[in-house]
């Protein structure tokens, strides 16, 4: 499938475009767990948005070794015979190293997001209380892969 791969601008396009990402991270018995978030790339790295307890937080903090992955379908490419038809997507796989990040890197990723999502909303404060219990987890990349077939 190497005749599929895009190069890291294109990865970096799809991850700026997409709306939702999954994230996979492993529990404590060892089996994948995975979680569709909302998140933004920013300087190199994924941040996503949350509660500050769960399961995701929890995984997080035994083993900051992820998987996040987005994709869009771009549709069907059709044919006469069912095992000739496919789908035109394009993908991203990454493999990194989460972490929660607080302070000024914790502000600035949620108003990253709330500028992706709701810009509108962009300029009003955050308040304390939602501050504290909102967690960001900040995906340092190790590792970018992406293909794309249309």
């Amino acid at each position: 499938m190497k005749k599929y791969q895009i190069s890291f601008s294109e990865i970096e396009e799809i991850l700026k475009e997409q709306k939702v990402g999954r994230l996979a991270t492993q529990n404590s018995d060892g089996y994948p767990y995975v979680t569709p978030v909302h998140f933004v790339y920013e300087n190199n790295r994924i941040y996503i948005h949350g509660l500050s307890k769960g399961q995701k937080i929890g995984n997080i903090n035994n083993n900051p070794k992820v998987c996040f992955e987005t994709e869009e379908m771009l549709g069907l490419i059709l044919d006469e015979k069912p095992c000739d038809v496919n789908t035109a997507y394009k993908s991203v796989i990454i493999v990194g190293n989460a972490k929660l990040v607080e302070g000024d890197e914790k502000t600035n990723a949620l108003k990253a997001i709330v500028s992706k999502y709701t810009p509108h909303l962009a300029e009003i404060p955050f308040p304390d209380n939602m501050l504290k219990a909102t967690s960001v987890i900040e995906i340092e990349i190790v590792e970018a892969t992406g293909k794309k077939y249309e």
